[in-house]
């Protein structure tokens, strides 16, 4: 009988002792955070801007997304919410509001979501009037059979959702850009096709040297990606596009696979950078699919940026070294709660959330110098 005694307090004990639940304080919340045996710990992973704006609050988008996620709330509305206020400062003038125009001065935004658990997602392309166009890609994912409404037709449906819809979200920042743009391209008011964008491109050149611009609004761009406790993946991605972009342009942002993938079983990949490229390869898929062969989330991140380099073969988007000329970044995490940043060229850096607080990371890069050397 002592025996058997001692046999069933040792199992009792040990299974107690197997649980291994914790009750913590999260640094970021102050709220109790509870760890069961196999957990993942919580995290939020994005873009460097997702720990840089707080439009008038306390808080960067990385941590209001971490805070509300470890209160309870839904992954994905906790990225959209921890996005919103990036889309919402008008400081950053590469997402929504006082995002930089197209060609003719009207502001037009991209995103899209995924939700993991529910293995659902919604996108908008091209919408022009409203400030957050990762609410609207939501709720064509929510009220919808589809999963990508553009243009005026996106517009419609925001509008019918109840989304305010404004004339112009241009910021005096942003129009003041645009017009220092014109003036540079189009001094004597036309010029052909050719000539037209060269002097463009070159004009942004010239103007990202001179510090008017930051490198991210070439091609400017939030994503964001989160994993709760019980392992549920969610990830957004909201941009303003390539700055006086041709109207009507869409990148990668609102293309599943491209600017934005999600499996709940495996994992999540985002992308800020030239769209056109993250387009061809649609390398936030392949991300995924790396990582569900078994990749870690860097290794993952640096196949496909040997993608993108080994298929970029026009003479007019490689460099004096033959290599590509542009930049294009991506944010990764698996089912596990690994992530990393990966980066076309080093130098360039990310965003993170966890328990610890928000961080903001360098970024592994596959390619040394600058894209224009």
């Amino acid at each position: 009988m002592s025996k058997k005694m001692k046999r069933r307090d040792f199992m009792r004990n040990s299974a107690v002792a197997g649980l291994a639940i914790a009750a913590t304080k999260s640094e970021v919340t102050g709220f109790p955070m509870i760890l069961t045996q196999g957990a993942v710990k919580p995290l939020v992973v994005s873009s460097a801007n997702g720990n840089r704006f707080k439009n008038g609050g306390t808080l960067t988008a990385v941590q209001k997304a971490f805070t509300m996620m470890t209160e309870g709330a839904d992954v994905l509305d906790s990225l959209i919410a921890g996005v919103n206020i990036v889309e919402l400062d008008p400081l950053d003038d590469s997402v929504g509001y006082g995002g930089l125009p197209n060609a003719e001065g009207i502001v037009q935004l991209d995103s899209s979501c995924m939700h993991g658990p529910k293995k659902r997602a919604g996108a908008v392309g091209a919408i022009e009037g409203v400030r957050t166009p990762s609410l609207v890609a939501k709720a064509v994912m929510e009220n919808t059979d589809h999963h990508l409404i553009v243009g005026k037709g996106a517009q419609d449906f925001a509008r019918g959702m109840g989304f305010k819809i404004e004339d112009d979200l241009n910021t005096d920042n942003s129009r003041k850009q645009w017009l220092e743009w014109k003036r540079r391209i189009d001094p004597q008011h036309y010029l052909d096709p050719k000539k037209r964008a060269e002097a463009g491109h070159k004009a942004a050149l010239e103007m990202y040297a001179l510090g008017l611009l930051r490198e991210e609004n070439l091609h400017g761009t939030i994503n964001c990606d989160g994993i709760n406790s019980r392992g549920e993946i969610c990830g957004v991605t909201t941009t303003s596009g390539l700055a006086w972009k041709i109207p009507g342009r869409i990148g990668d942002s609102p293309i599943l696979g491209a600017g934005l993938y999600v499996d709940g079983a495996v994992g999540a990949a985002g992308s800020t950078g030239r769209g056109e490229a993250n387009l061809y390869n649609l390398c936030s898929f392949v991300i995924v699919e790396e990582m569900r062969r078994g990749a870690h989330p860097k290794d993952a991140g640096m196949e496909v940026l040997k993608r993108i380099k080994n298929n970029t073969v026009e003479k007019r988007l490689l460099n004096s070294r033959g290599l590509p000329n542009f930049g294009i970044n991506f944010y990764i995490l698996n089912a596990k709660g690994e992530f990393a940043g990966v980066t076309m060229y080093e130098g360039q850096s990310f965003a993170m959330c966890n328990e610890n607080g928000p961080q903001t990371l360098k970024a592994e890069g596959l390619l040394q110098g600058k894209p224009t050397d």
